[in-house]
């Protein structure tokens, strides 16, 4: 089979790769490879049977058209400032530019016009004394809120685009390898309906989100792609009552705070914070349960989730930082059964596990119903533990109670993006015709910086085959609303 351009996954950074060269006039044949289904097709059974069933062959939280965004929170931050390190490789001015751009997209295609974290200066200013008086740094990042359900029908949407455009899109299609020859990329390896084939094309783009890290990482080992290991995040999801984030979820929405607390100053943050919101789980491969957390429009608990998160860095000799941190995991899930451990604070500074019991007689109950009750100070290292604890008693100074007794911690909350592919800032890899982008490039974390990274590599591809340099397009703000039928493709 031959095609002109091969999309591994269909994540946010391979549909807006696709996006942006149906935007700029490019003839060229898109083929997009993705092991789940279309997003119209994607379910995940425990809306039904209230608990995880183990989904295989792949969890359909995370598989599947749009990726994990399908069922994430939905918030796209509009700042350069948060989403990884990219705009250190193309420039923040590029960045925040094409952050306006691609936000534009999302709301040509029916995004919430709302932003959240504008305004409100004074209490913001309030907010930030008090996180520099506990040694914290706050980044006040305006948020747009698309929400679960939201995102869905948004995915679909441009989805529906693509297809109607004549990008082919090969759902339950597993990558399972590059056709390389000479350092030159010049296919894959693939598996359709239980026959493998090869698929030959000119430029192979490998966007295989947070999910395909490794399976990247391995690839990049067997075929000497230049790529060095870079940070890995391991941590918890907190949970509290909405009552101890009420000043902080109406000012800001998302409170992002990074902190460096002694004794072992490593960089620890909040991440995907959800007022209102659920706390999820997702299976990645080998059985691995990891926790999450999800914020609807319409439907709303009683309390804020939020992700606490310790970055490691390893040096030489070891350079397996991904399995380092499914190690963490694989522990957790044993003790817990193969599910998610929850714990209250107060039992951890007590040195004393959590009972079922215990959270029945609680003010605060957890949202993920079937998190197991248990020690995950068992499971996760000393260094991590004592980061994460330091950390959550300075958030407490800027918001009092969310070191309550009763604040509950749920493990493993992982994430996997430590393979830092190198690359120019034409995303030009040490294999010719080879892209790798996304949060499994290691650049990226998060929707729209994982967005922005597929619309510029959508552009240098035009840029190739028409010929011609693409004049930027101009900074358009995102706070204008749109007519909802007014698309500009």
């Amino acid at each position: 089979m031959k095609t002109d351009i091969v999309i591994i996954g269909a994540g946010p950074a391979g549909i807006f790769t696709a996006l942006e060269l149906i935007r700029k006039g490019s003839r060229q044949k898109i083929t997009m490879i993705e092991k789940g289904k279309a997003i119209e097709k994607r379910k995940c059974p425990k809306s039904t049977t209230q608990k995880c069933v183990s989904c295989k062959p792949y969890c359909h939280i995370t598989t599947g058209f749009s990726g994990a965004g399908a069922f994430s929170d939905g918030k796209l931050s509009l700042s350069y400032e948060v989403g990884g390190d990219l705009p250190s490789l193309i420039g923040e001015d590029i960045a925040q530019r094409t952050i306006n751009y691609t936000d534009r997209i999302y709301l040509e295609f029916g995004a919430d016009t709302h932003i959240e974290g504008l305004g409100n200066t004074q209490e913001v200013k309030e907010i930030r004394k008090c996180a520099i008086q506990a040694g914290l740094k706050l980044v006040d990042c305006p948020i747009r809120h698309l929400g679960t359900e939201k995102a869905q029908e948004i995915y679909y949407s441009i989805e529906q685009y693509l297809l109607e455009n004549g990008v082919e899109i090969l759902f339950g299609c597993n990558c399972k390898n590059l056709v390389i020859e000479n350092q030159v990329c010049k296919g894959v390896h693939v598996e359709l309906d239980g026959k493998d084939d090869v698929i030959y094309a000119q430029s192979v783009i490998a966007a295989t989100g947070r999910r395909g890290a490794d399976w990247l990482e391995k690839l990049c080992s067997e075929h000497g792609i230049d790529h060095y290991p870079s940070t890995v995040d391991i941590g918890v999801r907190v949970e509290v009552r909405n009552e101890i984030m009420e000043q902080v979820n109406s000012v800001l929405y998302e409170s992002k705070l990074i902190g460096y607390p002694l004794p072992f100053k490593n960089k620890v943050r909040t991440f995907c914070q959800n007022p209102g919101g659920f706390v999820s789980q997702e299976n990645y491969d080998n059985d691995l349960a990891v926790v999450n957390g999800h914020s609807y429009k319409n439907l709303k608990s009683g309390n804020t989730n939020l992700a606490i998160l310790c970055s490691h860095n390893f040096s030489h000799p070891f350079n397996q930082p991904i399995a380092y941190a499914q190690k963490v995991g694989e522990l957790t899930n044993m003790l817990g059964a193969g599910k998610i451990l929850v714990q209250r604070f107060g039992d951890i500074l007590e040195g004393k596990r959590t009972w079922a019991d215990e959270l029945s007689r609680s003010n605060l109950r957890p949202t993920l119903p079937d998190a197991v009750a248990g020690d995950i100070t068992s499971a996760i290292p000393y260094r991590t533990m004592i980061n994460i604890i330091n950390f959550i008693q300075a958030v407490d100074h800027v918001v009092p109670g969310f070191a309550s007794i009763e604040t509950l911690l749920y493990s493993p909350e992982l994430k996997f993006y430590s393979n830092r592919i190198k690359m120019d800032k034409d995303f030009n890899t040490s294999v010719k015709g080879l892209y790798c982008l996304g949060d499994s490039s290691g650049w990226t974390r998060g929707l729209m910086m994982a967005s922005i990274m597929g619309v510029l590599m959508g552009r240098k591809l035009a840029e190739v085959e028409l010929g011609i340099k693409i004049e930027e397009d101009p900074d358009i703000s995102s706070e204008v609303p749109v007519n909802e039928n007014n698309f500009c493709f």
